[in-house]
């Protein structure tokens, strides 16, 4: 019987982009995240007394900005050293051997298998073989699998790789592989990296998993992140367990406001859903999208009002959450009760722009037109409104009808506002 730990991308000190930074917004958490996941991962390894760790590609994020990222790599290296464990790793897409310009000497307990062709390792006191080739170029489009080594007799034969198959969605295609291919070999186990979300896509014969990213980074990751304990009998016979290891979980939270009468009520809403879901958080900081939807008697105001609400829920998570909550966004997804066939027609200007304004999201012509024409004014807009982290592309019908079917209620509820004289 032996005792593993499969991880994969840990994307050491990976930069953090297009986070707001409110007063208070714990951004130098969220910054070192990644180095606080990587020592959970130390800790469960030494803790779970493991034969070995397999790292299945970017440990890095890319070049070192400077040494420290590889110095605290090391260190914490350094510490399965002294507790006689090995690590087995490869380089991804993100530190291929050609991306990386900064190098240091790793401790002895750790094998980088190379990039130029697999290779495989021995440990005959576990019977134990564990073949992997690191990436030589950051865009590897060829089948490395395939010139992977036979599976060694008697041996739990164990492959590594860092790949994304036939293709994920929202990830760029290395190192292209099926699984079928990945079975013939006659392996046990692969333990892939590249994917981000972890996944079982074989349980036996081999067992083929990829064990996810150790911290999301960014809100298109959320849920929790980790690395896969493995416990083997035989070669017949293998548990697999999750561990998580991140310390900021990103969280989209979505909150049906169909029985909010107003922001108020709204808000209250984030504020009975986020207590619950501290209970869960195990003490760890969660980063949270608000995305609000349904019909509702609040869409107005919610759109209307969409500095105000962004201000409430941030003050919510400050008084329920105190420190461990972060705001990234809010998203107002509603829709009026009433549609124009079932309410009152308007009369004057404020009915007839309303009146332009929905029929111009119903004519998929007219939209296409419009947007050609707009899409130009992106380039006179201030950057805090049009960068690239900002899906504001005027040219794309979908968000010229998102931003439509947003501008009616926002004109409604100024219009009422400057005839109340408020």
């Amino acid at each position: 019987m032996f005792k593993f730990i499969h991880a994969a991308d840990i994307h050491l000190d990976s930069p953090l982009r297009g986070l707001p930074t409110y007063e208070g917004a714990p951004v130098e958490e969220i910054r070192e995240a990644t180095r606080r996941a990587l020592q959970n991962l130390v800790h469960v390894a030494l803790v779970e007394e493991i034969d070995f760790l397999l790292i299945a590609g970017d440990v890095y994020d890319g070049d070192w900005k400077d040494h420290n990222t590889g110095l605290y790599f090391a260190k914490q290296m350094a510490r399965l050293k002294v507790a006689d464990i090995p690590v087995f790793l490869i380089a991804g897409n993100h530190d291929a051997q050609s991306v990386m310009t900064k190098r240091l000497q790793l401790p002895d307990n750790v094998h980088v298998f190379p990039t130029k062709k697999a290779d495989t390792v021995h440990l005959e006191s576990l019977g134990v073989a564990i073949h992997g080739q690191g990436f030589a170029t950051k865009a590897v489009t060829k089948d490395l699998t395939t010139a992977y080594p036979a599976a060694l007799p008697e041996a739990y034969n164990i492959g590594l790789l860092h790949t994304s198959l036939t293709g994920y969605e929202g990830h760029d295609t290395y190192a292209p592989c099926t699984i079928a291919g990945l079975a013939h070999l006659d392996y046990d186990y692969w333990a892939l990296g590249h994917i981000h979300q972890q996944e079982c896509l074989r349980e036996h014969a081999p067992a083929i998993w990829y064990s996810g990213n150790i911290q999301g980074r960014h809100i298109r990751e959320t849920g929790p992140k980790g690395c896969l304990v493995v416990e083997v009998d035989d070669r017949e016979e293998h548990q697999v367990r999750f561990e998580a290891l991140d310390v900021v979980r990103w969280v989209e939270l979505t909150i049906p406001a169909d029985d909010c009468p107003d922001l108020a009520a709204c808000v209250d809403e984030f504020s009975a859903r986020l207590t619950a879901m501290l209970e869960e958080a195990d003490d760890r900081m969660l980063a949270v999208r608000v995305v609000y939807t349904g019909a509702t008697e609040a869409h107005e105001r919610l759109l209307a009002d969409t500095v105000q609400l962004h201000n409430e829920i941030r003050n919510a998570a400050n008084i329920h959450g105190s420190d461990q909550v972060y705001i990234e966004k809010v998203k107002v997804r509603t829709c009026p009760q009433q549609t124009r066939s079932s309410r009152n027609e308007e009369s004057g200007p404020l009915g007839m722009l309303e009146e332009v304004v929905e029929d111009l999201s119903q004519d998929g012509e007219a939209e296409a037109r419009l947007a050609a024409l707009l899409d130009p004014l992106r380039m006179k807009l201030p950057a805090e409104i049009s960068g690239p982290d900002v899906d504001l592309s005027l040219a794309d019908p979908g968000v010229l009808k998102a931003l439509l079917d947003e501008s009616n209620p926002i004109i409604r509820s100024r219009w009422h506002d400057e005839e109340s004289g408020q």
